[in-house]
Parts: C-alpha cells; sequence; structure tokens
C-alpha cells in the first residue's frame, strides 16, 4: 500500500508575510518554495538557475530571482532588492546545498571548497543580510536545511558532511547571538531524500532499496522506517520551525531521517 503524502495544515501562524529560500529550483528548496507559497506567504526564490524555478510570474506569489549564493556581495543586494520590492523578509531557509563525493585522499582540492562555499559560506552570507533586517523588527525565523551526515562519519563524504557540520555549528551560534532579539534559528537535519541529488548518487535499480537496508562494509545504518524521504516530508518539518507553532523552540536540530542516525 503506497504511503500517503500529506501536506502542512493550512492557516499556520509565520513571523511576517515574506520568505527567502535558496536553492529554490529543485529538490527540498522547490518543496518548500510551494508550501509557503501554499500558505499565502511571497516567496522569494532564489536559486542559481532561476529559470527551474516553477510556478513564478507575475502576480505568483513566488518570485524567482537568480542568485549564486557564494558571491556575498550578490547576496547584500538581493536581500536589499527583496525587502525594497516584496516588503520586510519575517523568514529565511537555506535550502542551497552540493555534494561532492570523493575519498579524502583522492578528492580535488576544488571539490573540497566548492561544498564549503555552498554549503557554509552560502548559510552565513544569506543569514547575516536577512538578520541584519530582521533584527530591529524584533522577529523572525531562519531554518537552515542541515543534513545528518553532520552528526555520523560518511564514506567518501568527508567534504559534504564537514561542511554541513560547520554550518549547523555556525547557525547554533548565530542563533544564540539573535536569541535576544526575538528571531529563531533552527536546522532540519535530513537523511537520504528522494531528490536530483540523491539520484544522482545512484548506479543501479537497487540502490534505492540498498540504503534503506544499510550496508555494513560502509559503516552505514538503514534506514529504520523503511522508506526514504520525500522532499515534502522535510518541507512540513521546515514550516513547523518557520512557524510561530514553534516560537519557543530555538538553536535545534530536527533531524528527518527515519530513524537512520539512531536518534543522535
Amino acid at each position: 500500500m503506497p504511503v500517503s503524502q500529506p501536506s502542512f495544515p493550512s492557516s499556520l501562524p509565520f513571523p511576517g508575510k515574506v520568505a527567502v529560500v535558496t536553492g529554490a529550483a529543485q529538490g527540498i528548496g522547490a518543496a518548500v518554495t510551494h508550501a509557503l507559497a501554499a500558505q499565502g506567504i511571497m516567496v522569494a526564490a532564489l536559486d542559481i538557475r532561476a529559470e527551474a524555478v516553477t510556478g513564478a510570474g507575475d502576480g505568483a506569489q513566488v518570485r524567482a530571482r537568480a542568485l549564486d549564493v557564494t558571491d556575498a556581495a550578490a547576496v547584500r543586494d538581493v536581500v536589499e532588492s527583496v525587502e525594497r520590492e516584496l516588503g520586510p523578509i519575517g523568514m529565511l531557509v537555506n535550502a542551497a546545498g552540493v555534494l561532492r563525493m570523493g575519498s579524502v585522499l583522492e578528492q580535488e582540492a576544488n571539490d573540497w571548497a566548492r561544498c564549503f562555499a555552498v554549503n557554509t559560506h552560502g548559510v552565513h552570507h544569506l543569514s547575516r543580510e536577512v538578520a541584519r533586517h530582521m533584527r530591529p523588527r524584533g522577529q523572525g525565523s531562519i531554518v537552515t536545511v542541515g543534513s545528518n551526515a553532520a552528526l555520523v562519519p560518511r564514506m567518501r563524504m568527508a567534504a559534504y558532511a564537514a561542511s554541513k557540520a560547520a554550518t549547523h555549528q555556525f547557525v547554533k551560534c548565530l542563533g544564540l547571538e539573535l536569541a535576544g532579539s526575538g528571531i529563531r534559528c533552527n536546522i532540519v537535519a535530513p537523511g537520504s531524500t528522494d531528490t536530483p541529488m540523491l539520484r544522482g548518487m545512484w548506479c543501479d535499480r537497487g540502490a534505492e532499496q540498498d540504503v534503506v537496508d544499510g550496508s555494513l562494509t560502509s559503516y552505514r545504518c538503514g534506514i529504520p522506517l523503511g522508506r526514504i524521504a520525500t522532499a515534502q516530508d522535510v518541507a512540513n518539518a521546515v514550516l513547523f520551525l518557520l512557524s510561530d507553532v514553534s516560537r519557543h523552540v530555538t538553536l535545534h536540530t530536527l533531524c528527518v531521517d527515519g530513524g537512520a542516525t539512531l536518534g543522535q
């Protein structure tokens, strides 16, 4: 029997009417963008491939904008334009990310650098610029899509795992600094999720079941719930942490991995 895919309940209270989402063209970023738009939130959907953002157009709730999150100056300009043209930013979702596989001894230096440039530096650039606008208003919610790979070591994923671990700690430090200003900073840490990033790692038809089953040779636990997450599963968790329903939650990491990290 197929598992139903519920969407988040309507009419949630949010800290504002404008959200910024990075990595909005596909995967988790796209799911979050559409979920927020369905809540009546105006979404500035940022992606280096803005033309691939769906649901955008004149009069729509989604406004696509091209952005390379590794460019600090460009980030500042885009955030300023969103504030000016769409209104006060109440929410930020850092969902842009890249994965570069390879063993530590063989991986190219530019793959390591690219993971940190997008997964860590990009989160820093967006979070800092948006928070500078949020702080005088005394409210806001920032959710960053991390990874359960930040919590447990993974074979051939050192660059990705290390960049995500650094980002987890950055978000918590930022949240500590901003808590007194009424701004909450949280992390959603997905495990294996059915996105183009995950499918790009698969070599054969049996790869999906292999992920669910786990692998002793790569020291990887399987997924106790017995299935891979959908992007909507992760988006639901993001919306919970963005909304005022979670108003007393900050500096928190919410794993959405079907139990794969055994409660780490």
